[in-house]
């Protein structure tokens, strides 16, 4: 159930005349400048038009937790926050719940190819259709709104980039294991299941960055501060990948735009290419040890 009723007690309110579309953008636009309110529409989205959706309920958890980061640093604040994430938060949820519409039988059609994907989850919840339908809303709003994007500060456009290819990463480690680890694909699936609450290695950037909006330092703090897991993951393991992966993400999507968010294996989402050092290889052993143990596809270190 969505709201305060049920996709019957839509129906029946609008005598059928009211379109999916029309009922989705209804329900986020009450939430749109209360965080708190987001989150549970979101949770909402996953019981179905009846609240009885058992087989989609464990892909919740990486939708949650990928939105209760952003709560937890401010970014939905209707004030204070970021105008570029609460737009993109906001094209997962509407999206999201013009699925559950049309799964009610209001009437469509999909306003959207991205609700589309969504549709196709909600028929058949697998991780791979669960990824295709999220990270098919991000990359349309990423696309869609990059002059917001361009408004923000350094660190923070860094940070999209980032966000962005971990999600098409987590995605590909489920439906193109070989590209996402090479000669370790039997392991891909189990790490990129959003069932399983794997992805929150790959989407939580929270022991890089504060629980504040906007960051107030500049990037290479930021590139200082993350040692360890994330360091190993961005550049030993996802950065060799990154042509292939967009590649194969832009075709998965069937969104061919994607690709001027990369320029010669390098990261370009609101990022000029002549700033491109930040996506050079650290001094680091363990990011030379994983391009050894894990080299990019064709063999690119």
């Amino acid at each position: 159930m969505i709201g305060e009723e049920s996709i019957d007690g839509v129906c029946d309110s609008a005598g059928m005349t009211e379109t999916s579309a029309a009922w989705a953008e209804q329900r986020v636009a009450a939430v749109r400048d209360d965080p708190a309110a987001r989150l549970a529409l979101m949770r909402r989205c996953y019981d179905g038009p009846y609240g009885n959706a058992p087989r989609h309920l464990p892909f919740r958890r990486a939708a949650m937790s990928f939105m209760k980061w952003q709560l937890r640093r401010g970014l939905l604040r209707p004030a204070s926050g970021s105008p570029w994430w609460r737009t993109v938060n906001e094209r997962i949820l509407r999206d999201g719940c013009e699925a559950v519409a049309l799964s009610g039988n209001v009437p469509g059609p999909a306003s959207s190819r991205t609700v589309e994907f969504w549709t196709s989850f909600a028929r058949q919840p697998t991780a791979r259709s669960w990824y295709r339908a999220h990270n098919g809303s991000v990359v349309a709003a990423y696309l869609e709104h990059r002059d917001l994007a361009e408004a923000e500060n350094a660190a923070e456009r860094f940070f999209m980039n980032v966000v962005l290819c971990r999600v098409l990463y987590a995605h590909a480690l489920v439906a193109a294991p070989r590209i996402a680890l090479g000669w370790l694909r039997p392991l891909a699936p189990l790490l990129g299941d959003p069932r399983l609450g794997m992805t929150g290695i790959f989407l939580q950037l929270s022991r890089v960055l504060p629980d504040e909006y906007p960051l107030r330092d500049d990037v290479a703090t930021y590139l200082r501060a993350e040692l360890g897991f994330g360091r190993v993951l961005d550049y030993g393991v996802i950065t060799p990948r990154l042509a292939r992966l967009y590649a194969w993400s832009a075709a998965e999507l069937d969104t061919p735009d994607l690709l001027t968010c990369i320029r010669d294996g390098f990261l370009t989402y609101a990022w000029a290419y002549e700033d491109r050092g930040v996506w050079q290889m650290p001094k680091s052993f363990m990011v030379r040890a994983a391009r050894r143990v894990l080299p990019g596809p064709g063999g690119e270190r």
